[in-house]
């Protein structure tokens, strides 16, 4: 019976065991490509879809700001009766009532140097029972044209432009935002990717070197069963199978845990609710020499660093800020000129004798208010007015905190600007010292690699011959490992490297053939 149950459990654990390795093999395998990976995350990371809609609302503003010099067009319409008891004797009757609509049509332009020139018809209707009318109902209509331009405060296009400057400016913090996350988003993947590389390679050396352990047991196992051995030598063989099969569970959990960065960048999930895919590095960290020109990829950074052209964009705006504070505390001194043409027309009454006073209607001349449009667009009536104005609000004058204000934040901004060039010269120099310090190492690492394998090797055929120990032979295969893997972090170091050189400069995007726009 025993025997039996020992056998169904053997059954038992290897259906578990192949229906486990069958889920495993269902999950599907992606091989990626460093430039594939970064077109993803660019294509679909949420929070870079998030970054794009900045410069979209800035650009939007923009737009707003940019209205100021559109034409505007505005229009009034009225109408009034009025009814009021009759105090004088000259009233025809015990009450007095007045009829009255007119309209009003505005056509409004700001020009460039902060002036505002207008056009204008106004047009009414007056009608009364009031005796001794001579034109009722009567018809009014007046052409107005008017010009203001100020002279100290607020002259000059820059001053009427100040919105769409500022917003101009916005956008080209907002852009420069968007472009900085970018450059985030591919050093990201581009730590990811390499980190994932490292990981899977590394299960690999652990596995190499757990697979060279069991073979060193099985190999003492045989010399045990022929008596060539003691047992208590076999001990540290077995130990050292335990400690590197503990070893190999640490290396596939950081093998799950990259995969699971990497695809978070990536906003990779599985078709159809599945499992997401396991993606697979396709490419091996660089171990060719990049060429490096300190000045130059001082100069690169200069002009490529997107938070330096941020800082340079704030500095400007803060200076023309302290120029617009300066320029709201002169006088407010403007040329004003208007010109007008009014006209009237209406319904004349005819008295007797043509004498109002006699009350008597002998008959009537109807009209309409087009003679009025006709008096006030022929200019048959012709007005004019030049004049200046000026305004001297004591707080500008007596108090100027404004423009202190401004300038202390003008100078803040400056010198802001120089402290983020001088830190991105900085990384700029860390970063290139550190691409040649990884090149070197990853040489280094290499022959250390090769010679690893050639004290192995060599530790082996001591063994063969009886003239060495498991416990040396198995030191020789931990250094191996160890060899293995200070290589390969050596040679993902210097592909993360020239990343980090790649962002300190802001040329990532270039180098990855990405464009804004």
């Amino acid at each position: 019976m025993r025997r039996t149950a020992a056998v169904l459990a053997f059954v038992a654990a290897a259906i578990l065991g192949q229906a486990w390795a069958a889920g495993q093999t269902a999950v599907p395998e992606r091989a990626v490509s460093l430039q594939e990976c970064v077109e993803l995350a660019l294509k679909n990371n949420l929070g870079l879809s998030a970054e794009v809609l900045g410069p979209e609302a800035a650009a939007a503003a923009v737009g707003r700001a940019r209205e100021i010099f559109l034409p505007k067009l505005a229009f009034t319409l009225g109408t009034q009766t009025s009814n009021q008891a009759s105090f004088s004797w000259l009233d025809a009757t015990d009450q007095v009532t007045s009829d009255f609509a007119d309209y009003q049509g505005t056509l409004e332009q700001r020009l460039p140097t902060g002036a505002t020139l207008s056009a204008s018809l106004y047009s009414y209707r007056s009608e009364t029972n009031r005796s001794f009318q001579t034109i009722n109902p009567r018809y009014g209509s007046t052409v107005t044209f008017d010009f203001a331009q100020p002279l100290l405060r607020d002259f000059g296009p820059r001053m009427a432009r100040r919105e769409i400057i500022v917003a101009a400016s916005t956008l080209e913090i907002s852009e420069n935002q968007l472009r900085q996350a970018l450059l985030d988003t591919v050093y990201d993947v581009e730590e990811a990717y390499w980190n994932l590389v490292y990981s899977r390679e590394s299960l690999e050396v652990r596995r190499e070197s757990l697979k060279l352990a069991r073979d060193l047991l099985a190999k003492n196992e045989k010399e045990l069963e022929v008596g060539v051995i003691p047992p208590i030598d076999i001990l540290n063989a077995r130990a050292e199978v335990a400690a590197r099969e503990a070893d190999i569970l640490q290396a596939q959990a950081q093998v799950r845990n990259d995969q699971d960065t990497l695809r978070t960048l990536l906003n990779l999930t599985g078709e159809g609710g599945g499992p997401a895919p396991v993606l697979v590095p396709s490419e091996s960290p660089r171990t060719e020499a990049a060429p490096l020109d300190l000045e130059g990829t001082r100069a690169a950074a200069l002009v490529n660093r997107p938070d330096l052209a941020m800082a340079r964009v704030t500095s400007r705006t803060r200076a023309f800020d302290l120029s617009y504070a300066r320029n709201q505390t002169l006088p407010n001194l403007s040329l004003r000129a208007s010109f007008w043409s009014p006209g009237v027309s209406g319904t004349q009454i005819l008295y007797q004798d043509d004498d109002p006073l006699t009350g008597v209607i002998v008959g009537t001349l109807p009209g309409g208010p087009t003679l009025a449009f006709k008096d006030a667009f022929r200019l048959r009536y012709k007005n004019w007015f030049v004049g200046l104005t000026l305004d001297i609000p004591l707080e500008s004058v007596v108090s100027r905190a404004r423009v202190t204000q401004a300038k202390l934040e003008s100078d803040q901004a400056a010198l802001r600007r120089r402290d983020l060039e001088a830190q991105a010269l900085l990384e700029v120099d860390i970063a290139v010292r550190a691409v040649e310090t990884d090149r070197q190492r990853a040489q280094a690492y290499r022959l250390a690699r090769e010679l690893a394998e050639e004290k192995l090797a060599a530790e082996e055929k001591k063994l063969e011959a009886g003239l060495s120990t498991n416990y040396t032979v198995l030191q020789q295969q931990r250094d191996l490992a160890l060899a293995r893997t200070n290589e390969t972090r050596a040679r993902v170091d210097y592909s993360l490297s020239l990343a980090r050189l790649e962002r300190a400069m802001g040329t990532s995007l270039e180098a990855k053939n990405i464009r804004l726009r």
